[in-house]
C-alpha cells in the first residue's frame, strides 16, 4: 500500500463513538545508521490505514545523532473498541528539511492494530524494511496510556448556626460550588439540595468528577457559597469561603473540617462580625471512576466463544441456497459474522485460543442430536487458534455432521456461564466472557433461553446474536432488552442488558466493518457496568 501525505496535520484519529483518547509514546533501539560522518537523525511517522491506503496522521520531532531515540512528541489517537484501527509506525533518518518522506532515508517500520497495543499496554517489536526483512537489529517500543482524569470526589457537608434569613421561619439553606474559569470568572459546578427551615442543615453526600470541580488540580481554588432559598427566585446570600481539594482531603473520619461562612458586606459594616455560620466538611473521598481501558490496561482478558446454528432450516451446505454454503470467494454469512466480531475481540485475549461450539446437529457415530458440541470434535479441548482456527474448524466439520434441530440456545449460554461464574469469584476484574451466537431463525427453547440470559446477567458475560438469512427475528429483538428489561419465566428481571442482536441482512451491502461497529459498540459499557456493580477494580489498578 502506498503512503499518502496529509496536506495538514490531522485531528486525532476518529471522532464518532470514541471511547476515549490514547497517548502513544514511541522509542527506538539499535536503529540503522544511514549517515557517513555521524549517526542517524531519526523521526517517527504514524500512519492510519484508510480505505486501503496509509494516511499520515502525525510525526515526532527529530532526534539528532541518535540510534536509540526516545521521542518527546506523543501521538494522540481516538480509540474505538468496535473498530480495527490499523496503524503503521515508520522511522526515517532526516537528511533535508523537506516534508516529503522520499527525501529521507528509511530506517524501518512496524504495523499492528491499536487494539494490540492497548491490550498489551507496552510492546517492543522488530522493525522491518520494505522487503519484509529485519532492519538490522532495530526495534521499536510503543507504550499506550489513556488520556483522562477519571477521578471522582464525594463530599459530605453540613452547616451550623447559619444566619436566619426568613421573617416567619429559619433559613432554607443550600450550597453552590464554583471553580475559576479560564477568564478568571467563577463557574458553577454543583448545587446541593435545599434543606427546609433550619440553621443547622445536613446535606446529602454528593459525587462529582474531579475535573468538573477543579480541572483535576487539587490546589486550584474552589469557592463554596451558601444561600437561603426563596420561592420567587430571589435567593438570599448567607456567606461564602474559598478552599482547595487538597485542604478538604485533610478531613479525617473522626475529625471534621470547619470553614467560616463569610458575608463580605456584613464583614465591612459590623466591627464585631465573626461569621454568618459554619460550614462543616464531614467527609471527603477521592476515588477513580474506572473506564473500559482502565480494566484492559489493568490486565482484563476478553474471553471469546462462538456458537453456530447447524439446524436443518439452514439448508444443505452443498446446496447453493444454504446459509452454510461456502461460495467461491470462500465465505458465507456465518463466516462473515465470525470474522467481523472475532478480528476485534482477538486483540484482547493473550493466548487467542477460542472455544467454538455448534448446536442443532446430529453427530457421528451414533447421530444423536447435540445442542452443545465442539466443532473441532474434541470435547475436552474445543479451543481454536485465533479466528483463522475457528474458520478452519467450521469448514472442516460441515461435511461430517447432519443438520437437524431444534434451535436451542440455553445449553450454549449455560456452558459459557459456567466459566463466567468461576471468573466472578475472582477478587479483581480479570476476565469478561463474550458469546457470539450466529443463527438463522426462531428459538425453540425461548423460556429456557430467557432464564439462562437472566442468570448470565449476574455474571461477567455478554451475548451477541447475529441473525443470518431472511427469517422473522422478532424473538431475537425481544431478547435484546434495549426497550424493556428481560424477565425469566419465573418473573426474575435481568440485572442488566447483556444481549445485543443484529440481523445480518441489514449489513449485506455495506462495508464489513459496519457489522462489527453495530454489534460491539455497547460492549465496553457492559464490561464497565458489571465491574462497577460488583465493585471490582482492575487487577493492576495503579497504571504507570
Amino acid at each position: 500500500m502506498a503512503y499518502t501525505l496529509s496536506p495538514t496535520p490531522q485531528a486525532p484519529i476518529g471522532t464518532e463513538h470514541c471511547v476515549c483518547k490514547v497517548e502513544l509514546s514511541v522509542c527506538g533501539h539499535n536503529l540503522l545508521d544511514r549517515d557517513v560522518t555521524s549517526k542517524s537523525d531519526p523521526f517517527c511517522v504514524l500512519f492510519l490505514e484508510t480505505s486501503g491506503k496509509w494516511q499520515e496522521i502525525d510525526r515526532t520531532e527529530t532526534a539528532v545523532n541518535n540510534l536509540n531515540p526516545v521521542f518527546a512528541k506523543k501521538f494522540i489517537v481516538d480509540y474505538h473498541f468496535e473498530e480495527v484501527q490499523k496503524l503503521k509506525f515508520a522511522l526515517f533518518d532526516q537528511d533535508k528539511s523537506s516534508r516529503q518522506l522520499y527525501e529521507h532515508d528509511f530506517l524501518g517500520e512496524f504495523s499492528c492494530t491499536l487494539g494490540t497495543i492497548v491490550s498489551s499496554k507496552k510492546i517492543t517489536r522488530t522493525l522491518v524494511l520494505g522487503n519484509g526483512k529485519p532492519a538490522g537489529k532495530g526495534t521499536i517500543t510503543i507504550a499506550a496510556q489513556e488520556i483522562s482524569d477519571n477521578r471522582e470526589i464525594t463530599l459530605s457537608m453540613a452547616g451550623r448556626k447559619l444566619d436566619k434569613k426568613d421573617f416567619f421561619g429559619k433559613s432554607d439553606p443550600y450550597l453552590e460550588f464554583h471553580k475559576e474559569g479560564p477568564d478568571g470568572k467563577w463557574m458553577l459546578v454543583h448545587r446541593t439540595e435545599v434543606i427546609k427551615n433550619t440553621l443547622d442543615p445536613v446535606w446529602k453526600p454528593f459525587t462529582v468528577p474531579l475535573v468538573s470541580l477543579c480541572d483535576g488540580d487539587i490546589d486550584k481554588p474552589v469557592k463554596i457559597a451558601c444561600y437561603d432559598y426563596d420561592n420567587d427566585g430571589g435567593h438570599d446570600f448567607i456567606g461564602e469561603f474559598q478552599t482547595t481539594v487538597a485542604k478538604m482531603c485533610e478531613v479525617e473520619d473522626s475529625i471534621a473540617l470547619e470553614f467560616q461562612c463569610i458575608n463580605p458586606k456584613k464583614q465591612k459594616k459590623k466591627r464585631n462580625y465573626k461569621n454568618s455560620g459554619i460550614i462543616v466538611l464531614m467527609s471527603c473521598k477521592i476515588a477513580r471512576n474506572y473506564s473500559f481501558l482502565d480494566y484492559i490496561f489493568g490486565g482484563c482478558q476478553l474471553m471469546f466463544t462462538v456458537g453456530i446454528d447447524f439446524t436443518a432450516s439452514n439448508g444443505n451446505p452443498r446446496d447453493h441456497s444454504s446459509l452454510h454454503y461456502i461460495n467461491p470467494m470462500g465465505t458465507n454469512e456465518y463466516l462473515d459474522a465470525i470474522w467481523a466480531v472475532g478480528q476485534i475481540i482477538q486483540d484482547y485475549d493473550s493466548d487467542k485460543m477460542f472455544p467454538a461450539l455448534g448446536f442443532g446437529a446430529q453427530l457421528p457415530p451414533d447421530w444423536k442430536v447435540s445442542h452443545e458440541f465442539a466443532i473441532n470434535f474434541n470435547p475436552t479441548n474445543p479451543f481454536c487458534s485465533g479466528v483463522e482456527g475457528i474458520v478452519q474448524a467450521y469448514t472442516s466439520c460441515l461435511p461430517h455432521i447432519r443438520f437437524y434441530g431444534p434451535t436451542n440456545f440455553a445449553p450454549i449460554i449455560s456452558h459459557v456461564a459456567r466459566f463466567a461464574s468461576q471468573a466472578s469469584q475472582q477478587p479483581a476484574a480479570a476476565q469478561y466472557f463474550i458469546l457470539l451466537i450466529i443463527t438463522d431463525g426462531v428459538i425453540s427453547d425461548m423460556d429456557e433461553t430467557r432464564h439462562a440470559i437472566v442468570q448470565a446477567s449476574k455474571l461477567p458475560m455478554s451475548i451477541i446474536i447475529v441473525g443470518v438469512g431472511n427469517a422473522d427475528f422478532a424473538a431475537m429483538e425481544f431478547l435484546d432488552g434495549d426497550n424493556s428489561a428481560l424477565r425469566s419465566y419465573t418473573g426474575e428481571e435481568a440485572m442488566r442488558d447483556i444481549v445485543q442482536f443484529v440481523p445480518f441482512r441489514e449489513f449485506r451491502n455495506v462495508p464489513k466493518e459496519t457489522l462489527a461497529k453495530a454489534v460491539l459498540a455497547e460492549l465496553p459499557q457492559q464490561v464497565v457496568q458489571y465491574f462497577k456493580q460488583h465493585n471490582l477494580q482492575p487487577i493492576n489498578s495503579e497504571r504507570s
